[in-house]
This record gives structure tokens, C-alpha cells and sequence, in this order.
């Protein structure tokens, strides 16, 4: 019978990197296509009221935001210093937010277009009759979730 015999220590071989940038490449791709980047510059100032008992929206994906305040220095001199409405990026007028509602339930699933809740980013300094104005336009658009933003009040 024969006998095997070892040559010394074996050394492991290396491990191949050539498909590593395919890899990389991969995930770097799907990540692209996977993350939304949509982030609203605001452009009206928007100091929300504190308050005591907050909770937190569930599916964000599902939120309208519509932004009311006095426009930011910046853009005073074209729109002034009262409290204006801003749907996505830009300024709007009363009578636009029917549109703006109907284009954002289109832009949802069919499912999810009766659970779109309105999401009002108030400035605390506003007074009360634009709020009022907002709310009767999502009812004659038939939008009736609404919520108001605010800031949770520090704990002392």
C-alpha cells in the first residue's frame, strides 16, 4: 500500500475580488432606485405650537403637507409679509388646493387615495380665517382626513 505524503503546509489560495465591483455596482444601483430624495424646501416660516399629547402619523407616504406662514425674508419683496399658502414647492392661493388635492390622490395607489390625510403646518402666528379657508376647501374637495402638525411641548 502506498503511502500519501504531505508537502509541507498547504497555503489556502487567494480569494478571487473580480466580481466585487459587480456586486458593488448592484447594490449601489438598487439603493438609487429604492430611496426617495423628495424633500420640500420650505419657504414660509413655520414656528408650530407646542402641545402636551402628540402622536406620531403612521405611514408617512400616505401625508399631504400643506404649509401656511409668512413667506421668509427672501421672498418678501415678491409676495409680501402676510401668511401665505404653500403646496410642494411653490406658493399657492385658495382656490388651487381643490387641484392640489385632486392631483395627490392621483399620484397615489388606487387603494391608498381614501386615506390620504391632510397634514396642516400652521405657523402659530396665523390667524384663524386661512385656517378656516382651508378647511372649506378640503370639504368641497371631499378630503375630510386632516390633521394639525405641531411640536411636542419639553418635559420639565
Amino acid at each position: 500500500m502506498a503511502k500519501f505524503k504531505k508537502d509541507g503546509k498547504r497555503e489556502t489560495p487567494a480569494i478571487s475580488t473580480a466580481s466585487l465591483p459587480d456586486i458593488v455596482f448592484m447594490l449601489l444601483f438598487f439603493f438609487m432606485v429604492s430611496t426617495t430624495m423628495r424633500e420640500v424646501s420650505l419657504m414660509v416660516e413655520n414656528g408650530m405650537p407646542e402641545a402636551t399629547q402628540t402622536i406620531k402619523l403612521e405611514k408617512k407616504a400616505l401625508v399631504s403637507n400643506i404649509y401656511v406662514g409668512k413667506p421668509k425674508d427672501q421672498y418678501q419683496g415678491a409676495y409680501g409679509t402676510e401668511p401665505r399658502i404653500q403646496l410642494n414647492d411653490r406658493f399657492a392661493t385658495i382656490a388651487e388646493l381643490q387641484a392640489f388635492v385632486a392631483s395627490e390622490r392621483e399620484s397615489r395607489k388606487e387603494e391608498d387615495r381614501n386615506s390620504i390625510t391632510n397634514n396642516l403646518k400652521i405657523d402659530q402666528d396665523v390667524t384663524m380665517g386661512i385656517v378656516t379657508d382651508i378647511k372649506q376647501e378640503l370639504r368641497k374637495a371631499n378630503s375630510l382626513r386632516v390633521n394639525y402638525g405641531s411640536r411636542k411641548k419639553a418635559t420639565r
